[in-house]
């Protein structure tokens, strides 16, 4: 049973989503960037905080809490997540993980507070799901390290306060062996971030190149003081934030289909409203019921996270059937508006033009399909 103070703040982020968050969307869309007032209000508001323990300034809610809250405020703009969501899950999730108690203390409490921003830069260009590719390198140098690679689509990039860079420690490593993970300081000189790009959807969302060159970072930068756990540091970061991905697309999903039965309902063809019709009908339960599969599967991952292992498989089962559902579901919201939803004028255009980069980021479906299936010959041999 959720506790009284969750039941409240859970309201208040409902309410903050309808009356905060819902009417900035559509000043986001034609500027390409989040106002700075709003960016404000979501740190006081206190989503900055929603994954850090409290000895860090953070509420400390379990996962299944943090989807409930997912659940709410991505009804609105996935972009206004994106503000948070590498912070309180990729690099806060590796530093409670593998980092330091001096490294925790330096930065946990600053993100929860939202003033220090987090990046995450793993992707490469010729890196992607492949991680194990990652050709950028740190090498040792005295009592610091030499940083040099080149990072592609790292959120937050403009905006970043530090970077949570994966770089080779020893060159001659290959897959996952010998990757590290460094906290770099923005401002470092040789750090170099590129124009945003202009992208299909979710714009106001800022993902960039980054040129690391000859960065000078301190031995205190190493991630746990360790090298070769990168890619292990960034393993429950990448499940956090696979999890909050699936509840993501289940509040796309709400959001969507609260869109779409009011115009069916409204909308008339041949003196029937278009709500009454078997086809019409049709779409709306099959979305329905589609964001409650993806509902129940998104739960059951959170819940088994809390249990302290990474339930990989059902992990990746939620993030692959949401993100596949949620586009289903503004196909279908795009359908039942007709030629109106295909005009850039309205929510649903904007939706569908959103929704597509969750199957991309975070895992593309076809990764999530061989995680699934190996862990499923795997257990299978196992027995």
């Amino acid at each position: 049973m959720k506790s009284n103070q969750f039941k409240l703040y859970l309201q208040e982020i409902k309410e903050f989503t309808q009356k905060i968050l819902t009417p900035y969307e559509q000043k986001i869309e034609e500027t390409s960037k989040v106002p700075d007032e709003v960016i404000e209000k979501i740190k006081k508001i206190g989503l900055f905080s929603i994954s850090i323990p409290k000895k860090y300034g953070g509420r400390e809610f379990s996962m299944e809490e943090q989807v409930l809250l997912t659940f709410e405020f991505t009804q609105a703009s996935a972009v206004f997540r994106s503000i948070f969501s590498t912070t309180i899950g990729l690099c806060s999730q590796a530093l409670l993980d593998y980092g330091t108690e001096e490294q925790k203390t330096s930065y946990l409490p600053g993100m929860a507070k939202g003033d220090i921003i987090g990046a995450f830069a793993l992707t490469e260009p010729e890196a992607g799901s492949d991680a194990g590719s990652l050709k950028s390198t740190a090498l040792k140098k005295g009592n610091g390290y030499i940083l040099n690679g080149q990072k592609r689509y790292i959120t937050n990039a403009p905006f970043a306060d530090v970077f949570l860079v994966m770089a080779r420690t020893d060159p001659k490593s290959i897959g996952s062996e010998g990757v590290s993970a460094f906290l770099v300081d923005s401002k470092t000189p040789g750090i170099e971030v590129e124009e945003p790009p202009k992208m299909l959807g979710q714009k106001g969302s800022l993902a960039c190149e980054v040129n690391f060159r000859d960065v000078l970072v301190s031995a205190e930068g190493l991630v746990g003081g360790v090298e070769g756990n990168g890619l292990k540091a960034a393993l429950r970061g990448i499940n956090h934030a696979r999890t909050h991905v699936a509840a993501t697309c289940v509040g796309q999903a709400i959001r969507l289909i609260n869109e779409m039965i009011p115009f069916a309902l409204n909308r008339k063809q041949f003196d029937v409203a278009l709500a009454d019709m078997p086809t019409i009908q049709n779409m709306i339960a099959d979305s329905y019921t589609d964001m409650n599969a993806a509902k129940s599967m998104t739960l059951e991952a959170a819940r088994l996270f809390d249990l302290g292992s990474i339930p990989s498989l059902e992990i990746s089962s939620a993030k692959y059937f949401a993100s596949e559902m949620v586009s289903r579901v503004a196909d279908n919201a795009l359908q039942i508006l007709g030629g109106a939803g295909y005009m850039e004028d309205n929510v649903i255009t904007r939706m569908y033009r959103d929704t597509r980069l969750f199957r991309l980021y975070e895992g593309t479906s076809q990764i999530q399909q061989r995680t699934i299936a190996r862990a499923l010959v795997k257990k299978q041999r196992e027995n």
